[in-house]
């Protein structure tokens, strides 16, 4: 836990939000949200147990999935608890050291996804523009490689974050708007100057999820462009069905994050509760989904669940005595 000593602040606690003006049926919200809580630990824990007990999963498509579902497991263990105490028992104080480490993980996790997403979108080019090339380009070794990378991005870009947060003096509210500390959330609510806070955590968010996009979007285009000089009908289907679990990945990851940009930005003034569901859309879905999608569209992870978690009787022998 990040120290946060020096910071001078009128308030010595933040109260994170439900959602506004539904406060009095949290009791029953709580439901679909304990129940999509339920679903990412097992979902995602099952991907996790499948992969790692299975030698034949240990290709490049199947490790990236299983990094996939550590970072949606991060992801929802800093999410879901802090919601699901608001809704269960009205508990909405959070220290200010409790609240800049939610608020590391959370982004931390939220930059892995979408480094991971990127990583799977180069997987799926590299296996259907260069097929035979695919294991000796994908190595071991080269996994690693991609998998520190994405490590060391990540923290590089999100350790200053709460550092710089210390500096400041918070007076104004402590009221996010949020079930969680987010920090776009946490900085409106400072008396300081944010400036070199709102600047820094622009640049995080344009060189990490930005990028990344963009990359994905570039990685589809070549993939797109290999898949149209294939002769056959059956083929090009064949070839963009191996996308589809990703596609899909992608859309739930990027949609609502680029929807509640556009909002905030261009669009009308809308209700708080609008906004919240927004980002409860880009910080909860995905971790219930991505396992989803992946066991329902891919047969070698469906096949391998069977195996592991569903063991055959032995046929009960009948001996005849003459």
């Amino acid at each position: 836990m990040l120290s946060i000593n020096s910071t001078k602040a009128v308030f010595s606690t933040f109260l994170v939000t439900g959602i506004p003006g539904l406060e009095a049926v949290h009791i029953w919200i709580s439901i679909p949200f304990s129940t999509m809580f339920f679903i990412t630990l097992v979902g995602n824990v099952t991907i996790l147990t499948v992969i790692c007990r299975e030698r034949t999963l240990h290709v490049p498509m199947y490790l990236f999935l299983a990094m996939l579902a550590v970072s949606d497991l991060g992801l929802s263990l800093f999410t879901f608890p802090t919601m699901l105490r608001i809704f269960w028992l009205d508990i909405r104080e959070l220290t200010f050291s409790a609240c800049f480490t939610q608020m590391f993980f959370i982004h931390t996790f939220q930059d892995f996804e979408s480094a991971i997403i990127l990583a799977m979108a180069f997987d799926r080019y590299v296996a259907i523009s260069h097929p035979l090339r695919y294991s000796s380009i994908l190595t071991s070794r080269t996994i690693s490689r991609i998998g520190l990378a994405i490590v060391v991005r990540t923290l590089t870009v999100q350790v200053p974050l709460p550092i710089l947060l210390r500096r400041l003096c918070f007076c104004h509210s402590n009221v996010l708007s949020h079930s969680y500390c987010l920090h776009p959330d946490i900085i409106k609510l400072s008396c300081s100057n944010t400036r070199i806070n709102s600047i820094f955590g622009l640049f995080v968010v344009l060189s990490t999820m930005g990028l990344d996009f963009l990359l994905i979007l570039f990685s589809y285009i070549l993939i797109l462009k290999t898949v149209l000089s294939i002769a056959s009908f059956g083929g090009r289907l064949k070839a963009l069905n191996t996308c589809i679990s990703h596609i899909c990945a992608v859309i739930l990851f990027f949609t609502p994050m680029i929807c509640l940009s556009i909002l905030h930005r261009f669009g009308p003034k809308l209700p708080s509760h609008i906004y919240v569901t927004m980002a409860n859309m880009h910080f909860l879905i995905p971790p219930v989904m991505n396992p989803i999608v992946y066991v329902a569209k891919t047969k070698q992870i469906r096949d391998k669940i069977l195996k592991v978690f569903i063991k055959k009787e032995p046929e009960s022998q009948v001996t005849f005595i003459t």
